[in-house]
């Protein structure tokens, strides 16, 4: 009896110390795992390096709680999945989920502040068994850290996609929204851009919700070209201390001076945006009595600098038949008029097919009056990254425009071997100065011939940067036609650049990441409601009654003996 009691007591200290020794382990070493098969739940490296500046408590707040449609409950908790993943890392990182419109008193007053914020709601239609009604949702998140405040949107807009594709989308974006976010707000900021003016570019208020954007992570600066002329030297070397230029739809001439100074930011590493019309004609000039305009080649004294670099922008304009949507009068001029939405091909609507971070699941981008990008063998490497559709052709110029052509039949017959044009083109390597072995427009001592390994894209249209005004001539959302009320994906792409090229921590590529997320179908659900229902509730008490059933007489019968 004795000897049992010992072995019971070393038996419960052995126990004990192997807790004990698991317990220190395992505060020694951390490691989290994921058994899901697209690993959805293990964060990159890039997260964990953003992670680890939050060195003070730092709160998020998610506008998802409450009675939510089954698809928003899908994003609200791989939402909070992926929050316990950062906070499991990182204790400072504390979120919570409130409901902005659970009391009804406060709630009008809720979504009037959020509105201020910039948190606009999204209204869905719920079908519940041929049933449908609306429902507000706020898929939005605020992180705040040391008195600053960002804005975490998690829902993707992904125009012409149902409410599941859009979580779908928004769900294979959870990490990097959240992780640019958190970056943002912990990180000073430290790059530089440099807004080139001087030749006619885009005004400030045309590009105005751009340049808001950046500007949450970035210094921004206006920078003319017109001090060149004077003092080249100084200004080469003012330009130098910038990260990235973006030369958005110049209208006037290049001198070879002004070249000289891009063409060196170039060569010591500077990295550009180009966004060139290579045709003059604006949408606008459309709208007379003739409903027509001229479109003629522009020439801004850079082809020899692109052609150096290894692309050719043609004073070409991109017909496609994968157009987007105008509004157009028809009718009897007065009360009878009305409007008509109709395929206008000179504004080419693309959708990525490129699996670059950059462009990877983007929705819809809108061009106007692009011209086509060819690419040279050169050395750089290029990667397209928008393209039109197979069902495209190019239009030469000196050209008429006429609103008629929405009325044109055409057939694929049309377009054979004529599409699938590139339209924005990322360029990587080490570029050669467009002076090399010629006569410098001004003296340069340090002149280099050979450049640094960089990056450019040069996108072939300049609108696509472009906001709209609205009557009181204020900047909308960039990327929203409000002539036909839709909202493409323009501000992402263009981001989605900035950020490409001046990411040094390869935030970008968190883009990449692939989950697989099982959904219901919907319809076979309802067209089995009552099957669905036995086999989801019904079968699994069944299986618990007749497991009940079995272990007790099982149990009788093992006792009754």
């Amino acid at each position: 009896m004795i000897a049992a009691k010992k072995r019971n007591l070393q038996s419960v200290l052995i126990t004990i110390a192997i807790l004990l020794l698991v317990n220190l382990v395992g505060n020694s070493f951390f490691h989290r795992f994921d058994l899901t098969k697209d690993h959805r739940y293990t964060l990159s490296q890039t997260s964990l390096n953003i992670i680890k500046q939050v060195k003070e408590p730092l709160s998020i707040k998610i506008y998802m709680e409450g009675d939510l449609p089954a698809e928003f409950k899908r994003l609200q908790q791989e939402t909070r999945e992926l929050l316990e993943e950062f906070q499991a890392y990182n204790s400072n990182i504390i979120f919570e989920f409130v409901n902005p419109l659970e009391n009804e008193d406060e709630s009008m007053d809720n979504i009037k502040s959020l509105y201020m914020k910039g948190l606009t709601p999204v209204n869905i239609t719920v079908d519940d068994k041929g049933k449908q009604s609306q429902a507000m949702v706020f898929p939005w998140a605020i992180a705040v850290y040391h008195n600053k405040e960002v804005n975490i949107p998690l829902l993707k807009n992904i125009m012409g996609a149902s409410t599941t594709e859009k979580v779908i989308g928004s769900v294979q974006h959870l990490e990097y929204s959240i992780a640019d976010a958190l970056n943002k707000i912990t990180k000073e900021k430290q790059k530089k851009i440099a807004v080139i003016k001087g030749n006619g570019e885009i005004q400030d208020v045309s590009i105005a919700k751009f340049l808001l954007q950046i500007r949450e992570s970035y210094h921004i600066g206006p920078f003319t070209l017109d001090s060149v002329a004077k003092s080249p030297v100084p200004s080469l070397e003012a330009l130098k201390k910038y990260d990235l230029a973006i030369i958005a739809k110049p209208t006037e001439t290049f001198t070879d001076a002004e070249k000289q100074v891009l063409d060196q930011f170039i060569i010591n590493g500077g990295k550009t945006i180009w966004l060139i019309d290579q045709v003059t004609v604006e949408m606008d000039s459309l709208y007379n009595d003739a409903g027509a305009t001229l479109a003629f080649p522009r020439d801004l004294n850079l082809n020899d600098m692109f052609f150096k670099y290894g692309i050719r922008i043609n004073p070409d304009i991109v017909k496609d038949e994968q157009g987007s949507p105008i509004k157009l009068a028809t009718g009897e001029q007065g009360s009878a008029t009305q409007y008509q939405a109709f395929n206008w091909k000179f504004a080419p609507l693309v959708y990525p097919e490129s699996q670059h971070p950059i462009v990877k699941n983007l929705g819809g981008i809108k061009f106007d009056f692009a011209n086509p990008i060819d690419t040279l063998k050169n050395g750089i490497k290029k990667t397209v990254l928008l393209q039109s559709s197979k069902y495209s052709k190019k239009v030469g110029t000196p050209a008429e425009i006429n609103l008629n052509i929405v009325t044109e039949e055409t057939s694929p017959n049309h377009y054979i071997n004529t599409g699938n044009i590139p339209m924005a083109v990322l360029l990587e390597g080490n570029f050669r100065s467009v002076f090399q072995n010629r006569v410098l427009a001004f003296n340069q001592k340090n002149f280099e011939a050979t450049g640094k390994a960089c990056k450019m894209i040069v996108i072939s249209d300049g609108d696509i940067i472009k906001n709209q005004l609205d009557k009181n001539f204020a900047p909308v959302e960039l990327g929203f036609d409000q002539r036909s009320g839709n909202l493409y994906d323009n501000k992402d792409f263009l981001l989605n650049c900035v950020n490409y090229l001046l990411d040094d921590t390869g935030l970008i590529n968190i883009r990449s990441k692939d989950l697989d997320l099982p959904l219901l179908d919907k319809e076979k659900v309802y067209e089995n409601y009552t099957l669905t229902q036995v086999i989801t509730i019904g079968l699994p008490i069944l299986i618990l009654a007749i497991f009940g059933v079995v272990f007790s007489f099982l149990r009788k019968r093992k006792y009754s003996k």
